[in-house]
């Protein structure tokens, strides 16, 4: 074939390395360990280019000075969430009335003491023991019985009787604390929690010492709606009006798109300038299925409000509290 006297081709040199970003998909690659290998490189390379930006827009910014414009604010479903005509204005006269005539107003007005009755489903598991026992120490006035079977309409009357203004029931699934009944006394409401992500004390890594007997301070965190608000006086009227400022303890209730995360801490002054905290324990998620009005009544209970899947798959930007 060579003595035809037609042309050689030409040496082809071979592929130089592969710049980034490659021009073709990394999922082309059939061996996996050359995919995993290419995904890594492109993965460390977009960090580079992220880091050498974010580098060059700080030095933009001290070089302007005080001429410099605000940083932006990232996009999240949280600040784009949708606005509900519910929420609550601090200096509505109506909301005002309301609160001053509600099932807290005794609370808020001084009248009562909170005093709180914790109690489980019925044969609860060592780890909804030890959940609740560990919840008695976060609430001050907290008295944990078990339930022997009792039900929760013959338990009420009881604790309406012995002066206890609420009624806490933790239920669990496959020895896992998945619910909790929270009923106000003696009128109600009483709401109906899911709870996940239960962690207890010997569970948590860096944890504080145990806590004192002193009553912690409450910071209730965006409840916003008119729900939300009733959900923030729920959890505030479960603790005693004056804080002890001394134990340094404090109880958060934080709500970010309808999940209640509860932490507990405590303080430290570090020095003059800085402070820091280290938590305590338990720790713990909520979700709000239902809440009722007055005390508790499955079957012929009046709802106020029930968790509606369907409306809220719709918009994910639509939050209830």
């Amino acid at each position: 074939l060579c003595g035809g006297g037609e042309e050689k081709p030409e040496h082809v040199d071979a592929p130089a390395e592969l710049s980034f970003p490659p021009t073709f998909s990394v999922s082309e690659i059939k061996n996996k360990q050359r995919r995993h290998l290419m995904f890594m490189k492109l993965k460390q390379e977009k960090r580079k280019l992220k880091v050498a930006l974010k580098k060059k827009k700080k030095k933009e910014r001290d070089a302007l000075g005080d001429k410099a414009p605000p940083k932006e604010v990232p996009k999240t479903i949280e600040n784009q969430r949708v606005y509900d005509e519910t929420t609550v204005n601090p200096e509505d006269e109506e909301v005002a009335f309301d609160e001053g005539t509600d099932e807290f107003s005794a609370y808020f007005n001084r009248l009562t003491n909170p005093k709180v009755l914790i109690t489980t489903c019925d044969r609860p598991r060592g780890r909804t023991v030890r959940f609740c026992n560990q919840l008695a120490t976060v609430i001050p006035d907290a008295h944990v019985y078990y339930r022997r079977g009792l039900a929760l309409k013959k338990v009420i009357p009881q604790c309406i009787a012995r002066g206890f203004t609420y009624l806490m029931v933790i239920n669990e699934d496959r020895k896992v604390p998945n619910g909790m009944v929270l009923c106000h006394l003696p009128d109600g409401p009483t709401a109906h929690f899911k709870v996940s992500s239960v962690r207890l004390r010997k569970e948590m890594k860096r944890r504080g010492k145990d806590p004192t007997e002193h009553s912690p301070e409450v910071i209730l965190n965006n409840f916003t709606t008119r729900l939300g608000h009733s959900m923030g006086r729920l959890f505030a009227a479960l603790f005693p009006h004056d804080p002890q400022f001394v134990g340094r303890q404090v109880a958060t209730f934080h709500n970010q798109r309808d999940f209640i995360f509860f932490r507990f801490h405590r303080y430290i002054f570090k020095n003059e300038k800085r402070v820091g905290i280290q938590e305590l324990g338990p720790r713990f998620t909520l979700k709000l299925r239902s809440l009722q009005k007055g005390t508790f009544d499955s079957k012929f209970g009046e709802y106020e409000w029930v968790l509606k899947r369907h409306e809220n798959d719709v918009c994910r930007r639509r939050f209830n509290l």
